[in-house]
């Protein structure tokens, strides 16, 4: 059998697991004030460097909030600091040969499920905050930085519908890395266009019909990729 050598952890990341143990079993609760870093050290018998480290590690994985001065408390990750946590990987794979395309793809997938929910969930309430989401969107046609939000609040409308956080933050996140493709788009004189597509995606839900909302919002986003690559390929 081949020897392999066993990497020796480091003391920060045993204290690391086990207070992320004692969060996961319930024991240590949101809002809950750990012990103080003198009461940790002893608690685990390291150094103060081992304690601040492994109190990093958690912060970075949303599991503690550290302020200077004060003792540590745990905290729950939001799905937004899930997101938030791949946006640089995510620029760097947008930079990378056919990222943007991708991402285009990855959008057309999500929001298309958007569309279809929306038509099948959505209720009065919903259809009358889409509605003026859309009459929003109208009044800014011209006004380039203000259509280009109420064009994201407009699809966050849909997102919203599903009631659950972590697709509104998936929608953010996108709406963010893609913020380049909206806005060289927009400013090719789309705005009306882009208008007319989310007025035929509202007729749709709020006819309650699946298919047809799921038709239109797929022909909304693939003309806007198609629009874009044209717009980038025209520059380069």
């Amino acid at each position: 059998m081949d020897e392999f050598p066993l990497k020796q952890r480091k003391l920060s990341e045993e204290v690391a697991e086990r207070l992320e143990r004692l969060i996961r079993r319930g024991e240590l609760v949101e809002a809950d004030r750990l012990p103080s870093e003198r009461d940790l050290m002893r608690q685990f018998g390291v150094g103060r460097p081992s304690i601040r480290e492994a109190l990093h590690q958690l912060s970075k994985m949303g599991l503690v909030e550290v302020r200077s001065g004060e003792r540590a408390r745990i905290t729950r990750p939001t799905p937004q600091f899930v997101i938030e946590a791949l946006s640089v990987p995510a620029r760097h794979m947008m930079s990378a040969p056919g990222g943007v395309q991708n991402f285009q793809n990855a959008r057309l997938f999500f929001e298309v499920g958007l569309a279809r929910n929306a038509a099948v969930a959505a209720t009065d309430d919903d259809i009358v905050q889409l509605k003026d989401a859309l009459e929003a969107n109208r009044e800014s046609i011209g006004d380039l930085e203000r259509f280009q939000q109420t064009d994201v609040d407009f699809h966050y409308v849909l997102a919203v519908i599903t009631r659950n956080p972590i697709f509104t933050a998936i929608h953010a996140a996108l709406a963010d890395w893609l913020l380049e493709q909206r806005r060289t788009t927009l400013a090719a004189g789309e705005d009306r266009r882009a208008y007319e597509a989310h007025k035929l995606i509202f007729e749709a839900v709020a006819a309650r019909d699946p298919d047809r909302a799921e038709r239109a919002m797929r022909d909304h986003l693939e003309y806007v990729a198609r629009r874009y690559n044209t717009v980038v390929e025209t520059r380069a």
